[in-house]
């Protein structure tokens, strides 16, 4: 897979959950463009660990524990980014909760799985949006993406409603904060080849995903989705903003 090229040299990213999976890959691929990342995770051996790698590349990486969830946490952990690194231009809301376990009818799920759901998928995007706002806009503006899923699309689940939910934030913040020349996107991926993913996916669900309900016949790569957010941060999308784009392989198509 070839990586867009895009440079962020200058820029500062906050990532979200960006231990593991999406936000660890986003966090590398950004360092690589040439931005300073804040590397956030609830777990602060993870967030550790993948800040190293990135100072190994000869990147510049700080590691803060976050728990988007906790409002009291996001303006410290923001603060804290700002004062190691002089700013934030680029918020990426990565950090939810996810798969089969949330999966199912609200229903299914006792009240507190369900509010932990919202907490983190909905609360948590909303938090940290707000957290960044000032020193974005003292910045000259900046560039936001939340990572939705294409289960937010035809919504039948606790699971989905709250990506859902991902997807009118979007639209909602794209429009607050325009005067602030804040550009808010967000990212609805499919199946993609995460651990997780798919250690907690049947292999006949995965087979059935890919080679009956996408086009393209193939699991979708983490690159996929940094390159499309390494995109949307980039001057290249300047005229794109409230939008939710799929990476999902052609599923679901629809007019």
């Amino acid at each position: 897979m070839n990586d867009i090229d895009v440079d962020l040299s200058g820029k500062v990213a906050f990532i979200t959950g960006a231990g593991m999976g999406f936000g660890r890959r986003m966090a590398y691929r950004f360092a690589k463009a040439g931005a300073a990342i804040a590397v956030t995770d609830i777990d602060l051996g993870r967030a550790e660990a993948a800040a190293a790698a990135i100072r190994e590349q000869n990147g510049k990486a700080v590691a803060i524990q976050l728990d988007v969830a906790d409002e009291t946490a996001v303006v410290p952990a923001v603060a804290q980014a700002v004062e190691a690194l002089g700013g934030i231009d680029i918020l990426v809301n990565n950090a939810g909760k996810h798969l089969m376990k949330y999966n199912k009818p609200f229903g299914d799920l006792p009240t507190h799985e369900i509010r932990a759901l919202f907490d983190v998928n909905m609360m948590g995007v909303i938090f940290c949006t707000l957290a960044v706002k000032e020193t974005m806009r003292q910045r000259g503006g900046g560039a936001i993406i939340n990572i939705s899923s294409i289960a937010g699309f035809g919504s039948k689940n606790a699971y989905g409603v709250s990506k859902l939910a991902v997807r009118g934030l979007t639209i909602a913040f794209a429009q607050e904060l325009a005067e602030d020349k804040i550009r808010v996107n967000a990212i609805a991926p499919g199946l993609i080849a995460t651990e997780q993913a798919l250690e907690e996916m049947p292999d006949a669900m995965v087979r059935s995903l890919v080679d009956d309900m996408q086009v393209i016949h193939r699991l979708g790569d983490m690159d996929d989705i940094a390159n499309m957010a390494l995109f949307l941060v980039s001057p290249a999308a300047s005229f794109i903003t409230g939008e939710t784009m799929k990476v999902a392989g052609g599923y679901p198509l629809a007019i």
